[in-house]
């Protein structure tokens, strides 16, 4: 499909670029966009650009921070003997969504998969087991997608997390087998941490 501007094409090529964005819906961001107030054009490219130069990982959890620790593990009032383990930083905003979690989280940043050449050395492991051995933490709950990757990396966790004396738990089956997190609604995450079994 041809449109009669260069500048248009290239849009809704970079629109299409991005997950869930087909042709016709890169077309409607696209002229979506030529339609909008210059200024708010460019409030909406600013925000883009601040996000990714100023959004890093927090040191403590693996989240992404706009500072060195996030506001989570920064905030005191939360449960810090109780860390739920996820596999990205967009797993964590699903969970905090529900207003039903207090505890800490660790983002390991991907799943055990050797067919894609992804072993434990290539997740962030290694500082959720100094973490767990040096910090008062009583219980991990391992909130993993159910998949062949996470329950491989169940199985890992729950071994090396059970022999630092560590409760391991994994949330409940509320979520469907080969779903993902952020795709659950509210009230299925709720049960999933409420009715999590020990592993």
């Amino acid at each position: 499909m041809s449109n009669p501007s260069k500048y248009l094409d290239d849009l809704i090529r970079e629109f299409s670029k991005l997950p869930g964005i087909g042709t016709k819906s890169a077309s409607r961001l696209a002229f979506h966009i030529l339609n909008m107030a210059v200024e708010d054009t460019e409030r909406l490219i600013d925000s883009i650009v601040s996000l990714k130069k100023n959004i890093g990982t927090c040191i403590i959890c693996g989240g992404i921070s706009d500072e060195e620790r996030c506001s989570i593990c920064r905030n005191e009032s939360r449960d810090s003997g109780l860390i739920c383990i996820v596999e990205n930083a967009r797993d964590v905003l699903t969970i905090e969504s529900t207003g039903k979690y207090s505890g800490l989280y660790h983002v390991l940043m991907g799943l055990i998969s050797p067919l894609d050449g992804i072993g434990p050395e290539e997740l962030n492991i290694s500082s959720l087991i100094k973490r767990c051995g040096s910090n008062d933490v009583r219980e991990v709950i391992l909130a993993l997608n159910s998949t062949v990757e996470g329950d491989a990396t169940t199985l890992y966790l729950a071994k090396i997390l059970s022999n630092l004396g560590i409760k391991v738990t994994r949330i409940a089956r509320g979520l469907p087998v080969g779903a993902d997190l952020e795709f659950a609604d509210c009230a299925t995450i709720i049960k999933s941490i409420e009715g999590r079994v020990e592993l």
